[in-house]
């Protein structure tokens, strides 16, 4: 052990200290504010004027109003100013920004703000993002959209965004500097699609080897990512050492205390520095100290030693001083450090973490440094069986999705109410913040922006009245028919119950007669017969509103929404007719089920919201060699498929109802499946399920590795046009029983 800890102490020594510093290359909070209301305002932009105030009692403020011919923004930051501009669009232009509806024109005059408006932030704290988004969504992003998150995070008040790009490039920097060489570290780094696992310390290795020029240009891209971030004034949290080292550690450091942990959805074992070893808080302080001198640091880290991983012991004492000995190396380097910890783990291994677990590993940590997220609020609050975490410090947190599923889903009221009460009741402790945590976004923006209004407010949303004025701000008029199509889609799709995400499809299942398939719940929580008379409004009401990217887009979805929940009776069609083995019934209910995926794939292609090849051409466009780009296009192929190998336990988890994973994928499976159920009908003997699953498994690992099939990546058609068709084909289908 004497060598390991000399070497450490030698590389710690050559690094500068944490400098506490913003970051490189910081911008003027006045100069970003500008720039940000130029890219939103465009030729109008100089009708704003943009003056800086005091906070109020420590919190946030933003003010608006008119001044001769200016409009006026105030704010005590960069974020409180573009927050100003974001409530003067969507109250006083009915104008809409978000995922799918960037572009927006501005009146012209500008509506005149008759008595001025101050808001206060209830929260200090408005925090976003998960590990996850930045690999179901985020994984291709370039930095023109990252700058277009960031105005988004601005523009709703978001203070608090999770930073995680670039850190392989810190990991390489931390290991090389302790004597590891780029061959000892090929079985460490994930690809691309798989670094929030590798953050997280579930996985390594799989997906690469990464490439070289991926981790210099995304320290670059990083960079980028906070200066902009810092200069709104948002405090970016990084991550900090968990005790996760590569496959190697065990052969360089044989004295080392590791222990093996296994995820178990199917991957190697990864190895994990143990606490008590000595090494850790020096790998720790190396870690920190290298990535302050990169990217600088405000002072909030992320850490997550237990994700979905059960800790060896249940003794608090050990938890406690795990917890202890994990903080000490933040603060050895900052003194100033505060630990943002996910309270996932809390609610996924309840059976684990009883009340004197959960106790001791929050108590390792000095009062008020350590901050839980409590990921899951709208559905499974845990601060409400924890005494708001025992006096720590929390936030309360919108998850809404995993695996970035697409489908329509969210509990809009509580997502109205509950955060407001909990702000006012006398249990909630350290209530300091509010934010957002799916795995995956660009989906569901309603439920998204309902969300937000909670951030410069402390009391509950009035849904319906709420649901008018967003769909007047993002269609661009009122319209009482598409009113009563929000009150639909408010009391069935966003009336959501407590499982984990939306119910999917069952064409997105591995070919089953069962109900569902691994990990596709379809099990609804309404009747889907009620989306119907949603669908008929909007594609009735679609001509008012064809300059409307966000109606475009919302028609799409719901269309999308109402033949992907039809799929399933389609589907138990078949499994009765092979029941009673009809033959007849089974070709051509089959026949329909296949031209069902056809028709969706035709529909959602008509928007780049939903195109596989998008998502392939993103993956391909950081290659700068044929072999980078094959890699990356497996990455991006794989992730929203099998999600590992051939044998992955999570296939399906990041299914996407996207155009051209529907014709290219889902269709050619269920054709095989329908083919091979086929014949021993016929034969009148028993479907041997067990060689069919052998041989799709087969076949999807061969197209997960292909590059051959090309995908459109610019969307064909006109979305209204084709909605109205499916309308008319489908409509007497899906509305009977």
């Amino acid at each position: 052990m004497k060598k390991i800890h000399a070497a450490l102490l030698l590389a710690s020594m050559a690094l500068p200290g944490c400098t506490n510093q913003p970051g490189p290359a910081e911008s003027k909070p006045a100069d970003a504010a500008t720039a940000l209301v130029a890219r939103i305002a465009k030729d109008q932009a100089k009708a704003f004027e943009i003056e800086y105030i005091a906070q109020e009692n420590g919190k946030d403020v933003f003010e608006l109003e008119s001044k001769g011919d200016k409009i006026v923004l105030r704010g005590n930051n960069g974020v409180s100013v573009a927050s100003a501009l974001g409530h003067y669009l969507k109250h006083f232009c009915f104008r809409d920004i978000s995922w799918n509806n960037t572009a927006v024109t501005l009146p012209d005059p500008l509506p005149v703000v008759q008595s001025k408006v101050r808001r206060v932030s209830p929260y200090k704290h408005r925090y976003y993002l998960n590990y996850c988004t930045f690999n179901y969504t985020m994984a291709w992003w370039d930095w023109a959209r990252w700058q277009q998150e960031i105005d988004w995070m601005a523009l709703n008040g978001i203070n608090m965004p999770l930073a995680l790009t670039g850190e392989e490039a810190i990991w390489q920097d931390v290991y090389h500097s302790l004597g590891f060489s780029d061959k000892e570290l090929e079985t460490f780094f994930t690809g691309p699609s798989y670094f929030s696992w590798f953050w997280m310390g579930n996985i390594d290795r799989w997906g690469g080897p990464l490439p070289q020029h991926w981790m210099d240009t995304h320290k670059a891209l990083q960079k980028q990512i906070l200066e902009k971030e810092r200069s709104l004034g948002m405090k970016p949290v990084l991550p900090a050492f968990t005790g996760h080292v590569p496959p190697s550690f065990k052969d360089k450091y044989p004295e080392a205390k590791l222990k093996k942990t296994n995820w178990e959805q199917g991957f190697d074992d990864v190895y994990i520095l143990d606490a008590d070893d000595p090494s850790f808080e020096k790998i720790g302080a190396l870690f920190l100290e290298t990535q302050t001198k990169e990217y600088g640091t405000d002072h909030f880290y992320s850490a997550d030693t237990f994700n979905e991983n059960e800790p060896p012991s249940s003794d608090t004492v050990f938890l406690r001083q795990i917890s202890g000995k994990i903080y000490s190396s933040m603060s050895k380097v900052d003194p100033d450090a505060s630990w943002l910890m996910q309270g996932w783990m809390f609610h996924y291994n309840a059976d684990f973490w009883k009340p004197a677990q959960i106790r001791a590993i929050l108590a390792g940590v000095p009062e008020d440094r350590m901050i839980v997220l409590d990921l899951y609020s709208e559905s499974h609050p845990v601060w409400t069986k924890t005494d708001a975490y025992y006096g720590a410090p929390w936030i309360w947190n919108m998850l809404q999705n995993f695996g970035g599923n697409v489908g329509m889903f969210g509990r809009m009221s509580h997502v109205a109410a509950d955060p407001s009460a909990a702000l006012k009741d006398a249990r909630s402790g350290k209530l300091w913040g509010i934010g957002l945590t799916p795995e995956g976004i660009e989906q569901n923006p309603a439920l998204f922006e309902l969300m937000l209004e909670n951030v410069w407010q402390d009391g509950p949303v009035d849904v319906a009245q709420w649901l008018k004025g967003y769909a007047k701000k993002r269609y661009g008029a009122e319209n009482a028919s598409v009113n009563e199509a929000w009150q639909i889609l408010e009391r069935t799709v966003y009336n959501g119950g407590l499982g984990e995400g939306t119910p999917e499809s069952i064409i997105v299942a591995r070919p089953t007669l069962s109900e569902q398939g691994h990990r596709v719940l379809t099990k609804l929580d309404y009747d889907p017969r009620e989306l119907v008379r949603a669908w008929e409004i909007f594609v009735d009401q679609a001509p008012q509103f064809s300059g409307s990217q966000g109606y475009q887009y919302d028609l799409v979805d719901i269309t999308r929404q109402v033949l992907a929940n039809y799929a399933l009776p389609l589907q138990q069609r078949i499994a009765a007719d092979y029941e009673k083995k009809d033959a007849a019934a089974f070709k051509q209910h089959s026949l329909e089920f296949l031209a069902l995926i056809d028709d969706l794939d035709t529909l959602l292609g008509t928007r780049p919201e939903f195109l596989l090849g998008k998502w392939i051409a993103d993956a391909r466009s950081w290659g700068t060699t044929p072999e980078e780009q094959d890699l990356y296009e497996f990455n991006a192929r794989d992730l929203v498929t099998l999600w590992g190998n051939k044998e992955s336990e999570l296939h399906e988890y990041s299914n996407r109802q996207w155009s051209g994973l529907l014709r290219g994928f889902y269709k050619p499976r269920w054709e095989q499946f329908f083919a091979y159920v086929a014949q021993p009908m016929r034969e009148g003997k028993p479907v041997d399920t067990k060689a069919f699953e052998k041989q799709i498994k087969d076949w999807e690992w061969q197209w997960a590795n292909s590059t051959s099939e090309k995908y459109p990546a610019v969307p064909v058609g006109n979305s209204a046009a084709v909605a109205k068709a499916l309308h008319a084909k489908y409509k007497d289908r899906v509305a009977a029983k």
